[in-house]
């Protein structure tokens, strides 16, 4: 009995040293740069220097991070006044899409564009530049898709969107050491692309896409 039970335990010795090193060798996610506003026209969007539409693919599928595409699938501002695209046309893979339009209202777009979204929002903005829940799960909400502990990558068009989307988060109590606006997809070239347009069809069930049902939230009361 006492050599059955030697044996025992050297076999659980055994595995639990090759477990040990398993784990101790298991390969961390890279350092991510700080987060560092670019220059020129690009900066005053609050496009990241280090990742970008040019780097985004060497930090992509990290455990650690979220990946958000802030556009509608069909905006109704003209962005192809822009050179943009008001429709969804494709997207980065890993990328979900959260419209920003849903979170609060749209300012400050180029006067070509004209105006976009002007429906039901989880927040409103004051005059101060403070952001007030509408429904008493709007916070509730951001931090579901928008987890505090995470790294959250932010993109959309041209890089307007994300840097708002920013911007609300941060004045909410984000660490905006931990959010990136990776900048417009229209910009992006890289091997992660996944195209929904096919001629005049857009295949819009490639997207994972979270709507929100504002009917069925609790309006904050006046």
């Amino acid at each position: 009995m006492k050599k059955i039970k030697w044996y025992y335990l050297l076999i659980c010795l055994i595995i639990g040293g090759i477990i040990g090193f398993s784990i101790a060798y298991t390969p961390q996610e890279k350092k991510l740069p700080l987060p560092e506003t670019t220059g020129g026209e690009r900066g005053m969007l609050g496009i990241d220097k280090n990742i970008n539409e040019e780097t985004i693919d060497q930090y992509l599928n990290r455990k650690d991070s979220v990946y958000r595409d802030m556009r509608m699938l069909k905006d109704p501002g003209n962005y192809e006044a822009i050179g943009g695209d008001s429709y969804l046309s494709g997207f980065v893979e890993g990328f979900e899409v959260i419209p920003y339009p849903y979170l609060t209202a749209v300012k400050g777009l180029p006067e070509e564009v004209g105006e976009t979204y002007t429906g039901k929002t989880l927040f409103k903005e004051t005059e101060e530049g403070k952001y007030v829940a509408n429904y008493k799960e709007s916070l509730e909400i951001l931090e579901y898709y928008f987890p505090k502990d995470k790294n959250i990558f932010l993109m959309c068009g041209g890089g307007g969107y994300a840097g708002m989307t920013k911007r609300l988060l941060v004045s909410l109590g984000w660490d905006e050491k931990k959010i990136y606006n990776v900048g417009g997809y229209w910009y992006y070239d890289g091997k992660h692309n996944i195209k929904t347009k096919e001629n005049d069809h857009y295949n819009f069930w490639k997207v994972i896409y979270h709507d929100i049902d504002f009917d069925s939230l609790n309006e904050v009361e006046a």
